[in-house]
């Protein structure tokens, strides 16, 4: 053991998410250090039955990055990753534990997370307590508000937000409480680890032409969507790709959804009489883009549509977000963000439109503000002047009414008629009438 060493520990729990480490390492993004260590985690809801990050195909060319691997899921065994953090008063026998375990003697740690606001990204700052953190961000939430409130004794450490750039032009709105300033990782190292990665690549379909790619996200299990709900919005997709003249399809299921989901699709493509493709193997849609080039990608508002449309030019389509913009709750759901940029600047797969964000940076401004209020209420200027300019039938589906009119911004109730929802004669009435009608209906 070397006193004095600097190791930087890395935690990921996605291949995406350790390709972004990689190419941000690549880049110079992190600063020297004796030892680099990847701290793998797999937050699936019963991990035994999906494969971690480094059993899928292509990892080892990311593992060259660091000096060793080790897996979290069996550090804190049989305990699970997203639902652990240590007792206060453990923490110090923890540190002690994981020193002694991982050989960091007396090293100056520096940590890199995703997700700080969950486990098992805050279990790690609580259990490193000197470490400066960076938090880095692999999909579109960063571009969203910090989903709650943080300590500032973690707040204050973190350095710096790692971000891809799958929204040119668009900030991150993610820390930017405690005057976090965000960093690009460049989209050329990100796409040449991706390159790699498809190399090793196992289980490609094989299609006679480019085809339609459908990506599945398995909302149900957010409890977002019913299972029914999701079945359709994928049989949607079909049906919708079919329509714009594509005959090879191509389905990427989400690796923990259901097999039945696929057998309702083959039934579908069959009756259409078209080609489907199910992807039964753990890649990345990004190793789909490098090795088969889809003509279209089709889904709800992956991620993967904006790296198809921004780093690999590929034609893009959205479905299904407008259930979503509906049925996301609280307002304060982290996904609102993600929905809303993939709603207003990607086509929908049904129209023709291009893009309707006349105004992308001051939507996710008012829509930022609207979700977290007390933590940026910095961002009130940007909503108020948003939503006086461009408040319409159409731009209203970003928001909801009744939140407008608490936060007292442009499109609540009028004033005259706040009273209503708290008048209590009233909300009798109300339950008297839908009574009533139940009988008359019963």
């Amino acid at each position: 053991m070397t006193p004095g060493r600097t190791t930087q520990i890395f935690y990921a729990s996605t291949l995406y998410g350790a390709a972004t480490l990689a190419a941000a390492i690549d880049s110079g993004c992190f600063g020297p250090a004796e030892r680099r260590l990847l701290l793998v985690g797999n937050n699936a809801a019963v991990p035994e039955t999906t494969p971690a990050l480094d059993e899928m195909p292509g990892f080892d060319r990311v593992r060259e990055r660091f000096d060793a691997v080790v897996s979290w899921n069996a550090t804190i065994a049989p305990l699970h990753p997203g639902g652990w953090a240590p007792r206060p008063d453990d923490v110090p026998l923890w540190e002690r534990q994981l020193r002694l375990a991982w050989d960091l003697g007396d090293d100056r740690i520096e940590l890199a997370v995703e997700s700080i606001q969950v486990n098992p990204a805050q279990a790690l700052t609580l259990l490193f307590q000197d470490a400066p953190v960076t938090v880095y961000a692999d999909g579109l939430m960063s571009y969203g508000p910090t989903r709650n409130k943080i300590d500032p004794l973690i707040g204050t450490r973190i350095r710096g937000l790692l971000h891809l750039d799958l929204v040119p032009g668009l900030t991150p709105l993610l820390l930017a409480e405690f005057g976090v300033e965000p960093e690009i990782v460049p989209t050329a190292a990100f796409l040449k680890v991706l390159g790699e990665l498809a190399e090793s690549a196992t289980g490609l379909p094989e299609c006679a032409e480019p085809p339609a790619l459908l990506l599945g996200q398995y909302l149900s299990a957010l409890e977002i969507l019913t299972p029914q709900e999701e079945e359709d919005l994928h049989v949607r997709m079909l049906r919708g790709a079919v329509a714009q003249g594509h005959r090879t399809i191509v389905f990427k299921p989400h690796p923990t959804a259901p097999a039945r989901w696929s057998r309702l699709l083959e039934r579908e493509a069959e009756q259409l009489g078209v080609e489907l493709t199910v992807v039964e193997h753990p890649l990345l849609a990004e190793t789909l883009y490098e090795r088969v080039r889809p003509a279209l990608v089709v889904g709800c508002f992956s991620t993967a549509l904006l790296t198809a449309r921004a780093f690999y030019r590929i034609p893009v389509a959205r479905t299904g977000t407008d259930l979503l913009l509906d049925r996301l709750a609280p307002y304060q759901n982290s996904n609102r963000v993600p929905v809303t940029i993939v709603d207003a600047l990607l086509p929908e797969l049904a129209g023709d439109t291009a893009s309707t964000a006349e105004d992308l940076p001051g939507l996710v401004a008012a829509v930022g503000f609207a979700m977290q209020p007390q933590l940026r209420p910095d961002l009130r200027p940007a909503a108020e002047a948003y939503l006086a300019a461009r408040l319409d039938d159409h731009t209203l589906r970003y928001f909801k009414r009744r939140r407008l009119t608490v936060l007292g911004l442009p499109g609540g109730v009028p004033a005259q008629l706040a009273f209503i929802p708290r008048n209590a004669a009233v909300r009798r009435v109300a339950r008297r009438a839908r009574s009533l009608k139940r009988i008359a209906l019963g």
